[in-house]
């Protein structure tokens, strides 16, 4: 877009959901993000074209260019693999702009999922990264002291390609929820990151925090909600959900998503003002149930949000033990989309409705009590939800591949269980899948609506693909026929599947 008349000079076709814009210093090339294509596009800005698609681990939705433009650091949303082993993990791409290749992925520490905001240092030496550090191997029995969510922020040494630490922006008793943008200050001075959930913006002493990690408590930064005592102050924003952040001067500027406004801070005072975008009009019961959804307000002592296991309304990837069917048996955090059309939920059918499960997470997950006024706005949010096209789809239709593995998905018998609008027939079944106590119990089918953005699969997250789930995670083919099918059949079906 041209600066002074705003009009649109060139488009460029990229791939799905493109975000996280970062021009190299000469203005010749653009980097982006192609969070579902999970991968990070090259834009030729002199010659106009895509010169290339570079693959990365998982959902990248947030870059950094060191100042000599020779390193791309990228934020992976979500942890790739199985969820049912020890680590889980959401990674840090390094890219060598030169050669447009992946040369390192640097994982941060086990639950680490959500990442949202990156920035660089003014050198470029560091990276900063704000994301959530679930403990999901713990039973969900209690939220105090960071028991189930902690809000992180990670710091990344760009030379060495290699994570320095991960230190918690929660204090010991007052969670900081969801953290999203992060920006540091043109000298250095500062680290400033937004916490979507608790409405603040915390501002941390940068030179102070490395002189910290320096010393031996550096090592269990992770796990001390006190590390950032003195260095960290976190300010109440005047609107809701601080998302977009950035630092100009001695001002940090943040979008707030809730409320159509942008909250400055004054970094010598600091105090905090807003700024309206325009007049805001009274919000529909779905904004209100979108906000209560986001919103760790109403959470005891505001650790998490619904969004917190639940980003953009989908998935973590993590397995939680959750206290209603029993302890001991984690689930794979499931997709929110179309939960109220499908009865009963969950992975064993515990609650018989979507409108039951809301009101038990606000109860034994955020241990708040809401008025059914909330509820209600968060059953109207979900109920509007609707499918992202797959990045599967050409031109928003089926692949020939995807036709001929439509016919497989009708003569193998998977259209049996997952019976279209849904695909899902709503009935519990029983194939081995179970362990532990949960050994000889039937599952719910699940939708395989968006299936493709919601890996891993199957109840506990044991398969990483869904060409696992027909092979690997059931050798006996217990699940369908797919154990007869030739690989090129297979993979013709799987990509009707995950056109859905």
């Amino acid at each position: 877009i041209e600066r002074d008349s705003g009009k649109i000079s060139r488009s460029y076709p990229v791939g799905h959901t493109p975000t996280a814009l970062v021009p190299t210093a000469d203005g010749a090339r653009m980097f982006v993000c192609a969070r579902f294509n999970d991968q990070v596009e090259v834009l030729d800005l002199v010659g106009g074209t895509v010169t290339a698609r570079i693959p990365v681990e998982r959902e990248p939705v947030a870059l950094g260019l060191t100042p000599d433009g020779s390193r791309l650091v990228v934020a992976n949303h979500q942890p790739a693999g199985r969820a049912d082993v020890e680590t889980v993990a959401a990674g840090i791409s390094f890219i060598d702009t030169a050669k447009n290749q992946v040369i390192a992925t640097v994982h941060l520490p086990n639950g680490s999922t959500s990442l949202r905001g990156l920035a660089l240092s003014p050198d470029g030496a560091f990276a900063y990264v704000t994301h959530i550090l679930g403990r999901y191997q713990q039973p969900t029995t209690q939220l105090e002291r960071g028991w189930m969510n902690t809000n992180a922020l990670s710091i990344i040494d760009v030379r060495g390609m290699k994570l320095t630490a991960t230190v918690l922006l929660d204090s010991v008793d007052q969670g900081a929820a969801n953290p999203w943008g992060v920006a540091c200050s043109a000298d250095g001075a500062w680290v400033a990151v937004s916490h979507a959930g608790s409405h603040e913006v915390s501002l941390i002493d940068r030179v102070a925090l490395h002189r910290a990690l320096a010393t031996p408590k550096g090592a269990n930064a992770a796990d001390d909600l006190a590390f950032l005592t003195g260095m960290q102050r976190r300010l109440a924003v005047p609107g809701k959900g601080p998302r977009g952040l950035t630092i100009a001067g001695n001002r940090v500027v943040t979008t707030e998503y809730f409320t159509d406004t942008l909250a400055v801070i004054d970094l010598t005072t600091p105090a905090a003002s807003g700024i309206s975008l325009g007049p805001l009009a009274e919000p529909s019961i779905v904004r209100k149930g979108e906000l209560a959804f986001n919103d760790a307000s109403r959470c005891f002592q505001r650790w998490q949000s619904c969004a917190s296991c639940h980003p953009d309304s989908r998935t973590d990837g993590l397995n939680w033990d959750l206290m209603n069917d029993g302890l001991g048996n984690p689930k794979n955090t499931r997709n929110m989309l179309n939960a109220h059309r499908r009865s009963p939920v969950m992975a064993l059918g515990i609650r018989e409705s979507a409108e039951k499960a809301v009101r038990a997470g606000f109860r034994y997950i955020q241990f708040a009590v809401v008025d059914e006024e909330v509820t209600t706005s968060v059953d109207e949010y979900l109920k509007s939800l609707t499918p992202v096209p797959s990045p599967h789809l050409v031109d928003g239709k089926l692949s020939p591949q995807a036709e001929r593995g439509q016919a497989l998905f009708t003569s193998t018998g998977c259209i049996a269980c997952h019976k279209p609008p849904l695909f899902t027939d709503m009935k519990k079944h029983e194939f081995g899948f179970g362990t532990g106590i949960d050994t000889g119990k039937p599952f719910m089918t699940p939708t395989l609506v968006e299936i493709w953005r919601t890996a891993p699969y199957l109840h506990d997250g044991r398969a990483a693909t869904l060409k696992d789930v027909l092979t690997t995670a059931d050798p006996e083919g217990r699940h369908g026929d797919a154990k007869n099918l030739s690989a090129k059949d297979l993979d013709d079906l799987l990509e009707f599947v995950l056109s859905l």
